[in-house]
């Protein structure tokens, strides 16, 4: 079932926060002919596969969105100063290569520098770089020379990193698995669920601005809004060195998450345990997840969506937010299967 192909494509692509376009073009061509395809002007995106008459409406939300940068302006000798577009841990960012994504369609190569540490205060060397302190570096030595390649203030920044396959089976490691692991099994249950006879309606919405505050999901309009709605989302894995204990709910290879609280959303416990019955009735593996910080874009469901239930289904990411993450296949194979299977089972739930 598992597509390297179809997840370097999808991990591959830019797009950050508020520059969706290069994820939205590849979205855009994988779910063509899965269903009715509508963009809204937000720049949301909806796929929606019609059922039996009457039948409910369930909701597959994904965001396109990545973290990055945007331009702030440009020092006299050729440095790009930043803010961030998302949650960036900032200990992760010095040296790394990213891409100057120019209006007219150009891609500057560049990395992020910052002072060198032979030339900082004891005290600075063990500190966080803040942003402002942060630049990049695309080898230019004056503002002219920087103007000349097209970049100018409010053009994004986007790290440089392609998709890899690790030594050991099934691990793979790229960016932006937060949340193109979500957008990966979203394409997938639509291509695989095209010429099935469902008990529901299937919407399949792709959202902007997730990483800046759930901004997409808030602006889905009042007829995209389901009856309810399965997050697809690439979370943070907890099976490192450090982390121990009987929280370790988010381990590589041990399935798909079923997220049944964060501080954004609670999984109405009826829900909860219909998703948890039917991945044990199917086999499918999986982590039930309780989180004490984090959230989706299920925090919209009960301001913006009139309450609509909401469950969020996850592919455990080792250092999501940073230039690189690490995901196990089978965990991407296990939330298709998941959500397929609650998608044809969902009357029991419903009536």
């Amino acid at each position: 079932m598992f597509s390297k192909d179809l997840l370097a494509k999808c991990s591959n692509a830019a797009g950050v926060s508020g520059f969706e376009d290069g994820i939205r073009q590849v979205v855009l061509q994988e779910l063509e002919g899965c269903g009715t395809i509508t963009q809204h002007v937000s720049g949301n995106i909806m796929c929606e596969k019609k059922g039996p008459e009457g039948a409910p409406t369930i909701a597959l939300v994904v965001h396109m969105d990545e973290i990055g940068f945007m331009v702030q302006g440009v020092t006299d000798d050729g440095f790009l100063l930043l803010v961030p577009l998302g949650g960036w841990w900032n200990h992760t960012l010095p040296s790394q290569r990213v891409i100057v994504q120019t209006r007219d369609g150009r891609s500057i190569p560049g990395q992020i520098g910052t002072k060198p540490p032979h030339l900082l205060p004891e005290a600075q060397r063990k500190q966080v770089m803040p942003d402002d302190a942060l630049f990049v570096d695309i080898g230019a030595s004056s503002k002219a020379e920087v103007e000349a390649l097209g970049i100018r203030l409010g053009c994004c920044v986007v790290p440089d990193v392609q998709v890899q396959e690790l030594a050991i089976e099934h691990r793979w490691m790229g960016k932006a698995f937060d949340n193109r692991a979500g957008i990966y099994c979203l394409i997938s249950v639509m291509q695989a669920i095209k010429d099935m006879e469902l008990p529901c309606t299937v919407r399949a919405i792709a959202t902007v601005q997730e990483e800046v505050g759930t901004r997409g999901a808030r602006a889905l309009p009042a007829e995209w809004v389901p009856d309810l709605a399965i997050i697809l989302e690439g979370p943070p894995a907890d099976d490192t060195f450090g982390q121990s204990g009987v929280c370790r709910q988010g381990k590589l290879g041990n399935g798909v998450q079923i997220r049944l609280y964060d501080p954004t959303n609670i999984t109405p416990p009826a829900l909860a345990d219909f998703v948890l019955d039917v991945a044990a009735k199917n086999g499918i593996t999986h982590q039930p997840t309780v989180r004490r910080t984090g959230g989706t874009d299920a925090a919209a469901s009960y301001p913006n969506w009139q309450g609509t239930p909401a469950i969020v289904f996850g592919v455990p990411t080792r250092y999501i937010h940073s230039h690189n993450g690490i995901l196990d296949d089978r965990d991407l194979d296990s939330c298709v299967e998941l959500t397929i299977a609650t998608l044809r089972s969902i009357l029991s739930y419903t009536k």
